[in-house]
């Protein structure tokens, strides 16, 4: 079982929704840093790729404000329509273009994650499908106007009212959600965490 005053675990994200699943599964003491890393990539590389090497970015940037001996987890999700990359969106009318070009369509949410302690590092990828069911413009306008997509990739939480939109995924839900728990759990072993 998980004990709390072993370890010292860091999350590197001001993700409301990270801090919550991390409770979920158990880990209830963490701190939460928020590191200034560049998100910028090189050009031609894979949708996983693109997160493994920001939630990388990320992991180097916490090092100025973790110890080394923490236990450092940082994680990148992004949404991808085909070649397109959907992030937050700047304004409603971009949460309606978003929401537009999703509705009736599949789509791809990858999260790349990284636990990292000194020099150690483990890094991995998560990708789901996600089909939106065809939504009237009149129920697009609704969902932006309760405020809920403005602070999310895709303009859509799947944990809250954006889940009327989804018809069904294809993989791992807490992965749409920021953060997939399960290969969390798994790659925290090897860093002498079990949750159970």
């Amino acid at each position: 079982m998980y004990n709390s005053t072993k370890h010292h675990i860091v999350l590197a994200s001001g993700s409301p929704r990270r801090q919550e699943l991390l409770r979920r599964i158990g880990i209830e003491s963490f701190d939460v840093v928020v590191p200034d890393a560049d998100e910028s990539c090189p050009a031609g590389l894979s949708a996983r790729e693109t997160v493994a090497h920001i939630a990388r970015a990320k992991a180097e940037a916490a090092r100025a404000l973790t110890a080394a001996e923490d236990i450092v987890i940082t994680a990148d999700t992004m949404v991808f329509l085909g070649d397109e990359r959907l992030g937050k969106p700047r304004d409603e009318a971009d949460a309606l273009r978003m929401l537009t070009e999703l509705s009736g369509n599949r789509h791809t949410v990858c999260t790349g994650v990284t636990v990292r302690q000194g020099d150690r590092l483990k890094c991995f990828t998560v990708s789901t499908d996600v089909y939106f069911r065809p939504v009237r413009e009149a129920e697009l306008r609704a969902y932006i106007a309760c405020g809920e997509p403005m602070d999310k990739a895709g303009a859509y939480g799947i944990q809250g009212r954006g889940a009327l939109l989804v018809e069904r995924i294809d993989g791992d839900f807490f992965n749409v959600m920021g953060l997939p728990v399960m290969p969390l759990a798994l790659a925290l072993r090897e860093f002498d965490i079990d949750l159970l």
